[in-house]
């Protein structure tokens, strides 16, 4: 009869506690590892998830929490489900616009992994902000992005960081541009938007999932030429705490 108190099954069973700990302060990869791990030691797994998720609360929303949002709510158990529902019923980004903009949809997009979706919906958003003509031509003047409510742009770019395990926003894409000191080629190439010294031609070329460089998306249809992009990387709500 096998003694099931030193089972090689319990023996290897995960250290919650530690997992636990890792969720709160650790690399990226061993994070993203914990996060699995978690989801593949049953319902005791989830619990931790849901827990850590429950006391993230009071703290600004990060890529953690977003990843630890997306794979439970791919799980359709219904204590699951309701916890999503009633903690977090649309995410775990709170949406904030100056402009009286619902933003619900593209943090669902997101939570999905539709990036090519949310790209267009980011445009679509954008313009909106603009006011005016800008969203009958579906494109930006760089002067229109000045207008642009610190709030809104806050509240895009933490969608697609939160949402990508971090890779993807407009403010990551500062980051790029500052760390090859503004140089424009060097930044394409950097972020997937040329190859070779040839333009990526749009969609199909696009990377639409997270196998893409850093900074990759979002591209905005490339929002139509440097004057415009320079203008968002340096934007005052990259030098504003959110909320302020």
């Amino acid at each position: 009869m096998t003694d099931l108190t030193t089972s090689p099954q319990q023996d290897a069973s995960p250290d919650f506690t530690q997992l636990r700990q890792t969720l709160a302060s650790s690399s990226a990869v061993t994070q993203l590892q914990s996060i699995q791990t978690l989801v593949e030691s049953g319902v005791q797994g989830l619990e931790v998830l849901m827990d850590f998720l429950r006391h993230s609360q009071q703290t600004a929303p990060n890529w953690v929490q977003g990843k630890v949002y997306q794979v439970l709510n791919d799980i359709p158990l219904p204590q699951v489900q309701d916890f999503l529902q009633t903690h977090f019923p649309g995410g775990v980004v709170p949406l904030q616009s100056e402009a009286d903009i619902d933003y619900s949809p593209l943090q669902q997009l997101l939570i999905q992994q539709k990036f090519q979706q949310a790209d267009q919906f980011t445009l679509e958003k954008l313009c909106e902000l603009a006011g005016g003509t800008a969203a009958q031509r579906k494109w930006l003047y760089f002067s229109e992005v000045k207008t642009f409510p610190s709030t809104d742009l806050q509240t895009i770019d933490l969608l697609w960081q939160v949402y990508s395990e971090g890779k993807f926003g407009y403010s990551v894409q500062r980051q790029l541009w500052l760390s090859v000191n503004k140089n424009w080629e060097k930044l394409w190439s950097k972020m997937g938007w040329r190859k070779k010294g040839v333009w990526t031609r749009y969609p199909q070329e696009f990377t639409w999932d997270l196998s893409a460089p850093v900074g990759h998306l979002p591209l905005s249809n490339q929002l139509r030429g440097v004057r415009v992009m320079e203008t968002l990387l340096s934007h005052p709500a990259w030098f504003e705490s959110p909320n302020s």
